[in-house]
């Protein structure tokens, strides 16, 4: 058993070999949080809880960090504009995120921290770098010179004669316009730390590389984020780590975007989805199939209409599961390992639709069993879709999904008691042998949205996925 990962420096697919036999240790740069997170921000802590759990599955101890970026310039910006405390727009937005995260089942990281929590040790990193000559300080900024650094731009695979490095307003003093800021000086009403080269706040590169040091040491396996970090924020990253003397990631592992309209979902492009929204109109569990199956390298082009056939891919899946727990008169439990083709995809780059296709292979064959009304069969079937879905944390029998249907336990009743009246009318036509009222009674309630189904107990109905 080997994993392999796509490695963003190497450029290739490599056999994942844990710096410690057992552990992983994964950084994941998460949310900047200047507002609420849309679909797109929270695929990214979606795809590496996949990861995640598989590597827990595969037998490894996980220590997983994703930090909060709750100091930066479009937080000090929305500030201006809303007449708020910095503080509060970072603090009312990261239980935004995690919220998020929570309705789509993401597993808790094993520490989170944020940037504001650790400037004692951005200011010894930048010490270290300046007592290198790495870095140096110049009206208040602390700048790293690039030159410096004989593998900047590797991960990023650019040339330094044609950088263009952004640049925000006050960095003055740098030697070089390639140089980026690790530190900013204080303006009138921004928040402001104490240094030795004057007060000032964070650049957004030194937070991640000061806070990976403290909670993962001078290495660590798996440095994560989305494709649009690779520059200049990871290549900042590394810089600053590796010329203060840390060895860093190991592996770089980057996921794709959502768009719209062959654009990287963003709140500048005004084409954002709100996931507080979106688990309004979708249920979590069938917006965290649409998030996740597809590979994390994939870029997802957002409709309802895609989401509508994750909606229906999902309930065929949730069906299967619901019929053999009928039949079976209890819960079955998920097997102990996964099949071998699912196991051999996950390893592959983590393979998800390709493992994916196993999971609903392994329905069509448990559906075929109660179909041959061979019961032993069909609830091995679901051990296995069970074991499946836990991995990709879609186990409609699991804990944290049972909330879902208690949401509407109250209007489930009044709902059932209805259709009953309805089904026993139905029922009814059938046993004096009106077929065509029989049929017309169905089809209404296949038109209100429910799906009717008879089985050896009597009918059941199910909602069906909207049209």
């Amino acid at each position: 058993m080997t994993i392999r990962l796509y490695d963003t420096s190497a450029r290739q697919i490599r056999d994942f070999v844990p710096l410690t036999a057992g552990c992983v240790s994964i950084y994941l740069c998460g949310a900047t949080v200047q507002a609420a997170p849309h679909i797109g921000h929270i695929r990214s802590g979606l795809n590496f809880d996949i990861m995640r759990r598989w590597f827990q599955y595969r037998g490894y101890d996980v220590t997983f960090i994703r930090n909060v970026t709750d100091i930066d310039d479009k937080i000090i910006a929305k500030s201006a504009e809303q007449g708020r405390p910095w503080w509060a727009i970072g603090y009312e937005n990261e239980r935004a995120f995690n919220a998020g995260y929570d309705a789509l089942g993401c597993l808790p990281v094993t520490y989170e921290p944020r940037a504001t929590g650790h400037v004692p040790e951005m200011i010894e990193m930048m010490r270290g770098l300046i007592e290198r000559g790495h870095a140096y300080a110049a009206d208040g900024n602390v700048y790293f010179d690039v030159r410096s650094f004989p593998g900047y731009l590797e991960l990023s695979n650019q040339d330094l004669d044609d950088l263009r490095q952004p640049s925000g307003d006050g960095e003055t003093g740098k030697r070089d316009q390639r140089d980026f800021a690790m530190w900013k000086a204080t303006k009138p009403g921004e928040p402001s730390w104490e240094t030795p080269w004057g007060r000032g706040r964070p650049g957004w590169h030194l937070e991640c590389s000061a806070m990976a040091h403290k909670y993962l040491g001078t290495a660590f396996d798996i440095h994560g984020g989305g494709i649009d970090l690779i520059f200049p924020h990871h290549e900042n990253e590394i810089a600053q780590a590796k010329a203060y003397g840390d060895e860093f990631a190991k592996y770089w592992v980057h996921n794709g975007w959502v768009t719209m309209s062959g654009e990287k979902m963003s709140k500048s492009l005004g084409n954002s989805v709100l996931v507080s929204e979106m688990v309004k109109a979708w249920r979590p569990i069938v917006l965290r199939y649409y998030l996740g199956t597809p590979h994390y390298r994939s870029m997802i082009e957002y409709s309802e209409e895609a989401l509508r056939e994750a909606e229906s891919a999902f309930a065929r899946i949730e069906g299967f599961v619901q019929r053999v727990t009928e039949k079976a008169g209890e819960t079955v439990e998920p097997a102990t390992e996964v099949p071998p083709a699912f196991a051999e995809a996950m390893d592959d780059d983590l393979g998800v639709p390709q493992a994916l296709a196993i999971v609903h292979t392994t329905v069509r064959q448990g559906n075929s069993a109660l179909a041959a009304d061979d019961k032993e069969a069909a609830v091995a079937r679901l051990a296995e879709v069970r074991a499946m879905l836990g991995v990709l944390g879609l186990d409609p029998l699991d804990e944290h999904w049972a909330g879902e249907s208690d949401r509407g336990d109250d209007l489930h009743g009044v709902v059932d008691t209805l259709v009953r009246l309805v089904l026993d009318q139905r029922e009814s036509a059938r046993e004096r042998k009106d077929w065509p009222a029989a049929d017309a009674i169905r089809d209404q309630l296949n038109q209100s949205g429910l799906v009717i189904e008879d089985s050896p107990t009597g009918p059941r109905w199910t909602l069906g996925p909207r049209q």
